[in-house]
């Protein structure tokens, strides 16, 4: 079961409901750890003194704040929590606002929150039915780790769900930041390339299906080192399109919106990361271009990477979250 990375309470006005706060995902890049080259050597990163460049324990290290003409100002961690008394365990409710009115811009990070008991059940329950019912979210503020959050409180189906927001000041302004952005575009009755590019887009709108899309560059990583490991030819990814010229975009977008209608991206039979896969070069160790070596394995003798190669070529639907079995029986399906 999750364990939770914060406990505390959740109060708006009298009531005061006990939660734990989850991690609503998880990571899956692939991690390498570092070693020295032509060794085998692992490479430690070690706190030294700047100075005398002895290592220093973790219990020796505490923060300081650069003010100014290189003086510091030394702050214990002991310190930092003092002035957050009873915060760090509890999120106070202070407004409700229209869950539609925040920009997903301020978004952050999202969490469950969920009862730490079973008698803290029925008022969390009513909680979140109150919230489904009025389409609001509970702003409010809470400390974690030495940092105090601003949150947005949201029901998803049968949980409450927290959302980490950015504050107002940590939220650049685009126009001050960005060199290069045109003004906007103000489209006339006779605008074909805007009219152009609005059918394209209408062409290409499909309903929202999250497990339709997964991270292909972690599946080349894995891959890589599957070859790596097997000393396989390696799969170079083909290089990137050229940018339109204003000169071709008219042209371009009719292409597009041909081929969307043709099929496009729903009836070609694999997503854009695996047409850019499929259109990348394959060298041996010596340099050599040769043909997917993927071709005529049998999905039962095939490494788990191998099966996940095959079911992206083949546009497997789910097969991010498939085992080596159910990627071998999918890929069968789908030959």
């Amino acid at each position: 079961m999750a364990r939770a990375i914060w406990t505390g309470a959740i109060t708006f006005g009298l009531v005061s409901i006990p939660v734990g706060l989850f991690t609503a995902t998880q990571d899956h890049t692939v991690h390498f750890h570092q070693f020295q080259r032509g060794t085998s050597d692992r490479v430690r990163n070690q706190r030294v003194n700047e100075r005398t460049g002895e290592q220093v324990d973790r219990d020796e290290i505490v923060k300081g704040a650069d003010v100014g003409g290189g003086e510091h100002v030394v702050v214990d961690p002991a310190e930092l929590d003092e002035i957050a008394p009873g915060r760090s365990q509890s999120l106070e409710i202070s407004d409700f606002v229209d869950l539609a009115e925040i920009d997903p811009l301020y978004f952050g990070r999202t969490y469950w929150l969920a009862p730490t008991g079973d008698g803290d059940a029925g008022p969390y329950a009513l909680l979140l039915a109150a919230m489904t019912g009025t389409n609001r979210a509970g702003i409010g503020t809470f400390v974690m780790r030495g940092k105090e959050y601003l949150a947005a409180i949201r029901p998803d189906r049968d949980v409450l769900a927290l959302e980490t927001l950015h504050f107002a000041d940590e939220v650049r302004d685009p126009r001050a930041e960005l060199e290069h952005l045109p003004e906007p575009r103000r489209g006339t009755r006779d605008d074909r390339e805007l009219d152009m590019a609005t059918r394209l887009i209408e062409s290409m709108s499909v309903p929202w299906e999250p497990e339709q899309y997964h991270d292909s560059y972690r599946d080349r990583v894995e891959q890589l080192i599957e070859d790596k490991r097997r000393g396989r030819e390696v799969v170079a990814e083909a290089a990137p399109p050229e940018p339109t010229e204003m000169s071709d975009l008219l042209e371009a977008l009719q292409r597009s919106v041909d081929a969307a209608r043709d099929g496009g991206r729903k009836n070609d039979g694999r997503s854009r990361s695996a047409r850019s896969s499929a259109a990348g070069r394959h060298h041996n160790a010596n340099g050599a271009h040769t043909a997917d070596d993927g071709a005529g394995t049998d999905p039962g003798s095939a490494t788990k990477a191998e099966l996940q190669r095959m079911a992206r070529d083949l546009d497997v639907r789910g097969r991010s979250s498939m085992n080596r079995d159910e990627l071998a029986d999918a890929v069968r399906r789908a030959s």
